[in-house]
């Protein structure tokens, strides 16, 4: 039983530039295994994760303007910004990050998350004290962002398979597709 994810990992034909095959030789390409994109699935979460933060602004404005009017439409856009920054500010630091060492990358996640919760803390306290947007609606988005943003960044990770080593080119039998022995 095969499913579409299977696909991710068969046989590529090695291109080869230059002379054609002599006469009477196998047309066949030459097999190998495909390189490996580590960053695939980080990339696909935010990538998802942005999508969801878009949807749930749209659908967010559309109810905070049926429910408070303007105050409703600036308290979706705050919370949708905040809560979904919240969330996508640690995907991308993981993303930028990926290509450091260990520990200067721990570094800058670590980082990276002590000042988005420095933020969060200014930003919520400064706003709390303006009347401008519907706090109940900014709660609900923000709720709302936190989760969905983090399914669909979960989904993301979850759908790209990445093997835990890096094999090595080698060459593939195209009659059975498995490894020559």
């Amino acid at each position: 039983m095969t499913s579409p994810m299977d696909d991710d990992f068969s046989p590529v034909p090695e291109r080869t530039s230059g002379s054609s095959p002599a006469p009477g030789a196998e047309d066949a390409p030459r097999l190998t295994n495909p390189p490996v994109d580590p960053s695939k699935p980080m990339r696909a979460a935010v990538r998802y994760g942005t999508y969801g933060l878009v949807a749930l602004a749209i659908v967010g404005v559309v109810a905070g303007y049926l429910f408070a009017g303007l105050p409703g439409v600036w308290g979706a856009l705050l919370g949708a910004g905040l809560g979904g920054g919240f969330i996508l500010f640690t995907a991308v630091s993981v993303l930028f990050s990926e290509r450091l060492p260990m520990v200067q990358g721990g570094a800058v996640v670590l980082g990276g998350w002590a000042i988005k919760m420095l933020l969060a803390l200014i930003v919520f306290a400064t706003v709390s004290r303006f009347t401008f947007y519907s706090q109940p609606v900014m709660a609900i988005v923000v709720i709302g962002a936190l989760v969905l943003v983090l399914g669909a960044e979960t989904y993301g990770v979850l759908k790209h398979r990445v093997p835990y080593v890096q094999p090595e080119a080698e060459a593939v039998n195209p009659a059975t597709k498995y490894d020559d022995a």
